[in-house]
């Protein structure tokens, strides 16, 4: 199975670096947030219109070191969350992730 999360690219760059992505969410809320393939525009729509400089992270759930749990967020469904770091090894590809003229986010990829 696959999931996606959405991070600045900078951001990226520095867990690369270390072998281990950790962001605030993590020590805030103590799980990484991910959408599944049906759940990413809408989240990105929510949280991130009209901002550059981000990537989308493909993640495969076969390399993580740590199982998903997919919980419900009240008001918008269920959702993936990993209650660890994300090993880089499980992203599969990092996709450039740009806005559209009107700010709005929609997949870099054709939908599988």
């Amino acid at each position: 199975m696959i999931v996606f999360h959405i991070v600045e690219a900078s951001t990226w760059e520095a867990a690369k670096a270390v072998g281990k992505y950790r962001p605030a969410s993590l020590e805030n809320e103590e799980f990484i947030h991910f959408s599944t393939v049906e759940q990413v525009v809408a989240t990105a729509n929510r949280f991130y219109k009209g901002q550059d400089g981000l990537v989308l992270l493909e993640v495969s759930c076969d390399r993580l070191t740590e199982p998903l749990c997919y919980e419900d967020v009240p008001g918008y469904g269920i959702f993936p969350h990993l209650y660890a770091p994300l090993p880089v090894s499980a992203v599969l590809k990092v996709w450039p992730f740009p806005h559209n003229a009107d700010g709005a986010f929609s997949l870099p990829f054709s939908q599988r």
